[in-house]
């Protein structure tokens, strides 16, 4: 007999970082690691579970900008030939190695690598977004979508227009690629604030989630805690986090990721090896980079020179304990739930997908492990956020507080001393653009491209991670340049078509360099119920 229901959701996400003009980009480097460390092996553990016809329901969120990566024919080539450097490098440790404690770690690599290419070339044709719709069409992932750029929202609602082009923007994406509607969307940083699901209900999107606070301080208080989802006075649903599920996952100190067996994150041999034997496998200009190959454990609290040697087979051991760990915490934190509540509660547990794999090496494991005991869990069942509210049609109305699942819960991470000034430019440029939308309400040629760039530009501008950048401070210059490029881009442009003088050489140039969004449509920025003031151009 079920019990209640466990809602493991994942967030797959990366600012759009694909510079055309150069090789030598480090940041790109973020999308190859994510897609080796986290999006290949999780094709690959959900792709191993439907094979072994185990029961499994996911919720999977893909944001528009991870999305466009997937899809892009240059990064999917220079992705190709950064694995094949990573297999021939796996190749050289396999020698290099032998006769010591880091060989099976080697070989492990060395296979891991050579099944991530054919993943990725023979069975996808380089676009991951068809691994992930093959699950979809199975019925084993529910694939939600995101702000486009990953907007922070409570902070764009001084401009409606310019959240609803977020919004907008992402379901139009989502749809052309994925051949359905989403149903739910993970807000960028579960930033929510009331009015937000006025313009989800807009767009169709039936649910969000919340960090935990988020609905135990909603006005009114929920009946039934964190573990069933509220309706907002729109209709829209808001499911929230489970504290303690998060903190077994999320915590490295605390949580299954710090454990002395999994594999260290931050001893790799791009900084341990030699350069003369490394060179070829790390940054062109010397920079010493995260190749992905580490070949030793956490050990424990000790410097990294003192780390132990890795044996992937006491990680897998250890990721099995933690599933089943886990899986029992949660059957006792349902058994006592369901003895007070009059229906069957949902444990949400929400992650950044990119903690599996790429900081915590054996969490696809861990997830694989998890399924297979929940498959066969007598009380226990995983199920998605739209299979719950078709289950339960009748949820308490009330309304969440602004939250988000930053630091100290609420917007300081985004808006802190740090970041504050690029707001003002933000603003501005929303304001400008939607000015743009109204004077002109119907264009061709040149113009029609010079204003959905202007559209391209703020939306890029307008991605959270810069100013979450900029707070944590690393690679700080980097998301500044990003902001002020992006910025300077869209003034120009603005001018450019205000004033009738399009430069389509410039226009040219940006549509080659930050082509995201190709079908966009600037007009998702217009005033809705406003006199316009149309011009000619």
């Amino acid at each position: 007999m079920t019990k209640g229901y466990l809602s493991i959701v994942l967030h797959a996400h990366l600012p759009y970082v694909r510079h055309p003009e150069s090789e030598k980009y480090l940041e790109e480097n973020w999308f190859y690691e994510a897609l080796t460390e986290t999006y290949i092996p999780m094709v690959e553990v959900f792709n191993r579970l439907s094979g072994d016809n185990i029961p499994f329901r996911l919720t999977f969120s893909i944001s528009p900008t991870l999305l466009s990566m997937f899809i892009d024919p240059l990064l999917q080539e220079r992705y190709i030939k950064h694995l094949k450097k990573l297999i021939e490098l796996s190749q050289r440790e396999e020698s290099r190695t032998y006769g010591t404690p880091f060989h099976d770690a080697a070989l492990m690599y060395k296979e891991r690598f050579g099944r991530a290419y054919d993943i990725f070339v023979h069975e996808n044709n380089g676009n991951m977004v068809n691994a992930f719709k093959r699950l979809q069409d199975r019925g084993h992932l529910e694939i939600t979508t995101c702000a486009a750029t990953h907007g922070f929202l409570p902070i764009m609602m001084t401009n409606r227009e310019a959240v609803r082009a977020q919004i907008e923007t992402a379901v139009n994406l989502h749809i052309k690629h994925l051949r359905r509607a989403p149903e739910g969307i993970w807000l960028p940083e579960c930033g929510y604030c009331p009015g937000v699901d006025e313009h989800l209900k807009e767009y169709g999107i039936k649910y969000f989630f919340t960090d935990s606070h988020g609905l135990l301080y909603a006005y009114h208080r929920p009946r039934f805690g964190n573990f069933a989802p509220i309706y907002c006075p729109t209709g829209v649903a808001a499911f929230a986090r489970d504290i303690e599920s998060s903190k077994q996952v999320w915590s490295a100190d605390e949580g299954y990721p710090g454990d002395a067996d999994y594999r260290e994150f931050y001893r790799d041999i791009g900084y341990d090896l030699d350069f003369d034997y490394i060179k070829d496998y790390i940054h062109p200009d010397g920079i010493r980079t995260h190749t992905g190959l580490k070949y030793h454990r956490i050990t424990g609290k000790v410097d990294l020179a003192d780390k132990q040697a890795y044996y992937p087979d006491w990680a897998m051991k250890k990721a099995e304990i933690h599933a089943g760990n886990f899986l029992f915490n949660r059957e006792k934190q349902v058994d006592h739930l369901s003895s007070l509540m009059e229906r069957q509660p949902i444990i949400v547990a929400p992650y950044d997908a990119e903690l599996f794999g790429h900081w915590w090496f054996e969490g696809p494991n861990w997830l694989e492990f998890l399924i297979r005991k929940a498959a066969n869990h007598p009380t226990i069942k995983l199920i998605t956020p739209s299979d719950y509210l078709r289950q339960y049609k009748v949820n308490q109305v009330t309304i969440p507080c602004s939250s988000t699942w930053g630091n100290a819960g609420y917007n300081q991470v985004w808006l802190n001393e740090k970041n504050h000034w690029i707001y003002r430019h933000l603003h501005m440029a929303a304001d400008r653009m939607t000015e743009l939308a109204n004077m002109f309400p119907q264009s061709d040629g040149n113009l029609s491209r010079a204003l959905n760039q202007a559209a391209r530009e703020l939306l890029l501008a307008q991605s959270s991670d810069w100013a979450f950048i900029i707070s944590t401070g690393t690679m700080v210059s980097y998301a500044i340049r990003r902001t002020k490029q992006h910025l300077s881009n869209f003034l120009r442009l603005y001018n450019e078509i205000k004033y009738c003088r399009i430069d389509d050489g410039f226009v040219s140039h940006l549509e080659w360099q930050n082509n995201i969004f190709p079908d966009i449509d600037y007009r998702s920025w217009r005033s809705r119920n406003q006199g316009q003031h149309i011009a000619v151009c």
